[in-house]
């Protein structure tokens, strides 16, 4: 297509030109031109082309001109272009002295100054010496303050300083000159030092930058809003959390667990059962069998019977059995936890469950076994082997785990063979 274009635009110069010669040579014109008593005589075509040439020689002469200064510029900025080269290679390969030299180099030239010193900056923070990597920060040129203030909330971060990170960077957002990264680094800080309003309003603002993924925005979106239900001051803020969120992140299990916690804190026990109950019709989900026998001493019976028809569904849950455990030692059952117990630990060994033993030994007044119980949940949470209990022990040492099995389906809906144990 340019070409057809190139060729078209000199067929117009070339018509042009041809009608031009025709309409000057009928009538070259005449000029006359004195000054100071000189006279120069001649036709208006000539000085036409005359003009022309003296402008096209005075060109050639300033290109001539400048032809020594551009070849200096260019070698300049191939030495500078090396040096960055160099520089930002050796920063990410950990040579931070040489980096800090080859970029520091570069800190002369207008146009690689700012991220020259923002290099200077992280390749000194880098090796210990943020006296030189705040110098560095500094001189920055204006162009890169955004960049220069994420570097220092980063350096704040690095010292154990997260709480002024926090603020520094929250005075940036509220005024409206936070990068995305600094907006991300926002959001995990204020995570961490458990501001969650804070960390909501950095991932409001890095959702509107649409800057990074949609998987790493929704694993902090789950974060973010699992600490914001998880410190609700009050039951109309609970709600308003809760209600604000939208049909898909209510089946996430992490804020359903995170809002059925605060809820039964908060007496709402119904509530958070109504919540949990509803996702596991919806979809199983290990965790959330776990959180429903942590809710607290409400509703225990009631919670009881719904653990307990959860059996037909997963039979040999860890979680469930757990569950079971837990409650049915809250109640004061202690017969009928153990055998859930005891069924969970023939499954797996988990430190909860075998803290949850002890609780229901130590209740019905066995504390040696309550101490060997406790003992075996740090064992297991350190990865060692936990000591068999004495005397019913060995029974349960032998449990059949596939007594309660009931026919098990995978996601697909397609029956699944139990295991050979």
């Amino acid at each position: 297509m340019r070409l057809w274009i190139g060729i078209a635009l000199l067929l117009a110069i070339a018509a042009a030109a041809a009608f031009g010669w025709h309409w000057m040579a009928a009538d070259p014109g005449y000029l006359l031109i004195r000054l100071r008593g000189w006279s120069i005589e001649t036709s208006v075509v000539f000085a036409l082309v005359a003009l022309v040439a003296l402008w096209l020689l005075a060109y050639l002469a300033l290109r001539l001109v400048r032809w020594p200064l551009r070849a200096l510029g260019r070698s300049r900025t191939r030495r500078g272009q090396a040096r960055l080269s160099g520089g930002l290679t050796a920063l990410a390969e950990g040579r931070y002295a040489q980096a800090e030299r080859d970029l520091g180099k570069l800190t002369g030239q207008a146009a690689l100054r700012g991220p020259a010193l923002l290099g200077v900056a992280q390749a000194a923070h880098a090796r210990g010496d943020d006296a030189r990597a705040n110098r560095a920060l500094d001189e920055v040129p204006d162009g890169c303050a955004s960049a220069a203030l994420v570097l220092r909330a980063r350096q704040l971060i690095d010292a154990g300083q997260a709480g002024p990170a926090v603020d520094l960077l929250k005075t940036a957002l509220a005024e409206g000159r936070l990068p995305p990264l600094g907006q991300q680094l926002l959001t995990e800080t204020a995570l961490a030092v458990g501001d969650p309003a804070t960390a909501l309003a950095a991932l409001e603002a890095l959702a509107r930058s649409q800057t990074v993924s949609p998987a790493l925005l929704e694993t902090l979106d789950v974060r973010v809003r699992e600490a914001a239900l998880g410190r609700a001051a009050d039951t109309a803020g609970l709600n308003a959390l809760w209600s604000g969120l939208s049909r898909q992140q209510r089946r996430h299990p992490e804020l359903i667990a995170a809002f059925a916690r605060r809820a039964a804190a908060q007496g709402q026990i119904l509530a958070a059962m109504d919540e949990i109950q509803s996702a596991q019709k919806r979809a199983w989900n290990e965790d959330l069998a776990r959180v429903y026998g942590e809710l607290g001493p409400l509703e225990l019976p009631a919670r009881s019977r719904t653990a307990e028809a959860w059996l037909a569904t997963a039979p040999n849950s860890p979680a469930l059995l757990t569950s079971l455990g837990r409650l049915h030692t809250e109640l004061g059952a202690w017969p009928k936890a153990e055998q859930y117990l005891e069924r969970a630990l023939a499954v797996e060994e988990t430190a909860r469950t075998w803290e949850v033993f002890g609780d229901c030994l130590r209740g019905r007044g066995d504390a040696t076994g309550a101490a060997l119980c406790y003992r075996n949940a740090l064992r297991v949470a350190r990865g060692e082997r936990s000591e068999p209990l004495g005397g019913a022990g060995a029974e349960r040492s032998g449990i059949d785990t596939h007594a309660l099995m009931v026919e098990e389906r995978n996601a697909h809906g397609v029956p699944r063979l139990p295991a050979a144990g």
